[in-house]
C-alpha cells in the first residue's frame, strides 16, 4: 500500500505552526504516513507564496489546510485517500 506523504510548511516562531506540528504528529499516531516540514524562510519562493498562510499543509502535493490546522479534517482528508487506494 503507498503511503501518504503530508508536507508541513512553517517558519520559526510561529505559534500556530507549533501547533499545526503537534496535530500532524497527533495523526501520525494514527495513520501511516511521511511527514515533511519545510521552513519558507529558507526558499524566498515560497516565503512569497505562502509567508501570510502559514502553517500550510499539503497532503500528496495538495493543498488541504491553512493558518488553524484541525485534526479532524486532516484525518478526513487521510480516510479519503486510503479509500481512493
Amino acid at each position: 500500500m503507498k503511503q501518504s506523504t503530508i508536507t508541513l510548511y512553517t517558519r520559526n516562531r510561529c505559534p500556530l505552526c507549533d501547533k499545526a506540528k503537534s496535530t500532524l504528529l497527533e495523526l501520525k499516531e494514527e495513520w501511516n504516513f511521511v511527514l515533511n516540514e519545510i521552513d519558507i524562510e529558507q526558499s524566498d519562493e515560497l516565503t512569497e507564496l505562502y509567508g501570510l498562510m502559514i502553517p500550510v499543509v499539503h497532503l500528496d502535493g495538495e493543498e488541504v489546510a491553512y493558518g488553524i490546522v484541525n485534526k479532524f479534517d486532516i484525518g478526513n482528508r487521510l480516510q479519503e485517500k486510503k479509500a481512493d487506494l
